[in-house]
Order: structure tokens, then sequence, then C-alpha cells
């Protein structure tokens, strides 16, 4: 039975069950104790709230860190490679902290990052773009797919590979769409954007489009009426919330089922914004949020 979202606690500042360690040793004995331990999650900002949504509602019984990256908000118009740096300190940061898996509910950052930091943490990495693309696929009635995304994410092309790889007749358009992070961020109305940023996509008649920013599902309803009912909006925090979870129970690190899930915030940038735009967005209580120096994140990575 699912637990409302109003019953997830906020995690404590400092968990004490939680022990942080520089890398988890896959061959250590200490995995017996790996279902303890929170998933961490992380975004440039609130974005990836979205995401953490739906694990606190698939996984109510467990506990989440989640970091969002304030002070370097936006990642989109940002450069791969530095989006690609920022993702390996924010993962080193939450490795030593104890976290036993790591969401990155970033799109920018899972199209830059995502494979490297596979390989180079001790600990199972989820990206938010496989499902997404792995939907639309299945969505589309006319094989036209739409993208809307960051700069970073358009340049980096995972989303068209992706597509492509599962449907190589797929038609696919994508367009970037730098205003609307920050307009979302700041809680300024979006219609204008939204309308400029569709044309392209309606002029190529795509009947599916994907929301590859985290961020955008938060004005769903803004780009719903802006495409009309006829065309199918993707967003798989849902699946990606499941791939979660699938995870965990591959290798036997669920947490025990009559735990009470609880949560931890941290933020790079100012915490009592982002409290306030994560309650909005969240809908949940946050407690206190906690203030990460971008000094500890790279000395994190070095």
């Amino acid at each position: 039975m699912r637990r409302r979202l109003e019953d997830v606690r906020a995690l404590p500042a400092r968990p004490s069950e939680v022990t942080p360690t520089c890398r988890v040793n896959q061959s250590d004995d200490s995995l017996h104790g790996m279902h303890l331990r929170p998933i961490g999650v992380f975004d440039s900002g609130v974005g990836g709230l979205t995401v953490l949504h739906e694990c606190l509602v698939t996984m109510p019984n467990e506990d989440f860190l989640y970091l969002g990256d304030h002070a370097r908000l936006p990642y989109g118009p940002r450069p791969l490679e530095e989006i690609r740096r920022f993702a390996f300190e924010i993962g080193g940061y939450l490795d030593t902290q104890g976290v036993k898996l790591i969401v990155v509910a970033c799109n920018a950052a899972t199209s830059a990052a995502l494979p490297a930091l596979q390989e180079s943490l001790n600990v199972p990495v989820v990206g938010v773009i496989t499902p997404e693309a792995a939907a639309a696929v299945r969505a589309t009635r006319n094989r036209s797919i739409g993208l809307l995304a960051t700069q970073a994410t358009v340049t980096a092309g995972r989303y068209e590979a992706l597509v492509h790889a599962l449907d190589a007749g797929a038609r696919f358009t994508a367009v970037a769409c730098p205003k609307l992070v920050p307009l979302i961020e700041a809680g300024e109305q979006t219609v204008d954007a939204v309308q400029e940023y569709a044309a392209p996509l309606k002029e190529a008649g795509c009947d599916t489009v994907i929301l590859g920013c985290t961020h955008y599902p938060l004005i769903r309803p803004v780009l719903q009426r802006v495409f009309g009912r006829d065309v199918t909006l993707v967003f798989s925090a849902e699946e990606t919330a499941r791939e979660v979870a699938d995870t965990l129970a591959r290798k036997g690190w669920e947490n025990d089922a009559a735990h009470e899930g609880a949560y931890r915030f941290l933020t790079t940038g100012d915490p009592k914004l982002f409290r306030e735009l994560g309650e909005r967005f969240l809908q949940l209580p946050l407690g206190e949020v906690e203030h990460v120096t971008i000094a500890e994140l790279e000395r994190a990575a070095a």
C-alpha cells in the first residue's frame, strides 16, 4: 500500500545510521548494510524534484538525499565538458555521504556524464534519458518525435541516438529552449517562450514531444495547452523511479518495508530560496536545507 507523501519525514541533517565513506568497495563485507543507506539525487536546481516526487511515491520506505546545484544554475547553456565536471563533483560528494545509488535527475548532466559516472563511481548511477526515449517511440503514432530541452542536451545528441536505435525510421526534431529554466525557477510566465519553442515542432508534425528537462513538467499544463490534446507529452519520472526500485531489488539493497522513509536537502545556493522553491514545486515541507560550498564538491572529486 502506498504511503501518502505527507507521511514522509525529513531526514536529520547528519543521519546517525549513515557513515560517510569515500568509496563503497563492492567486494567488502559491509555491503550487508547497504539497505540502510539513502539514495542520492541531484539536479542543477529544483527541477529534479519532479523525479524525487515519483521516487518518494514509488519507494516510501527509502531515505533520500537531494542536492540542488543552484549556485551554478542553469546548466543548459554551459559546455558539455563543464557540465561533466560538475556532475563528477556532485557524484563524488554524494558518494562521500554514503549513498547506495545515485539518480542524475538532470537531463543535461545525464547527457554529458552518465556513462563516465557509471564507470568511475562504485555505486549504481541511473539517468533520466533512456526511459523517455523508449516511451516516446512507444507513444508516437506517426513516427515524428520532437524534443524540448536545454542547449547542452540538444548538443549532446543522446536522445536522437536512442530514438533512432529503437526506430531507425523515426523523424526527430530537437529544439533548444534557453529561456525556460530561468523563467520556471523565477516563477514567471512561460506562455510566450513555450509558443516560440513549440512552433518548429508543430511545423514538423510531431505527435509526440519529449520534455527533455526535469524542470519542464512543472509547466506541463502550459505545454499541453500550447501543443493541444492530440500531442503526447513524454516525461518518464515514473519509469526512472521504477528503474531505481528494480535496481535496488536486484541487488537486495531495499530498505525494510516497515521503515518510514525520510529525506534531506542540500544546495550550493541560498538555502532559504531553495526551500521556498522546493516547497512550492514538491508540495512538501522541506525542513532544514543545508548549504554545501562549491569547494566541498571540488574536494570530493579531487
